[in-house]
């Protein structure tokens, strides 16, 4: 729980948040949350692949099985 005192911090304002919607939603449904109200710029395919080639495959399948389990 955030106490009055780091409510004032923007940053575990931010971490606090995106840790409750992804409690509550999941993290594929924490990403369809925050797109309704940021439309983005940039290439999102781009960077996605990007993202995932660059990322160990090790880590990935931790976050899908980490998902699944929500």
């Amino acid at each position: 729980m955030v106490n009055a005192t780091e409510l004032k911090n923007i940053e575990v304002i931010r971490r606090e948040g995106l840790a409750a919607l992804s409690e509550r939603l999941g993290s594929a449904g924490m990403v369809n949350f925050i797109r309704l109200f940021d439309s983005g710029s940039g290439d999102y395919s781009k960077e996605r692949r990007e993202i995932v080639e660059n990322t160990p495959k090790e880590e990935l399948l931790y976050f899908l099985r980490e998902d699944n389990n929500a």
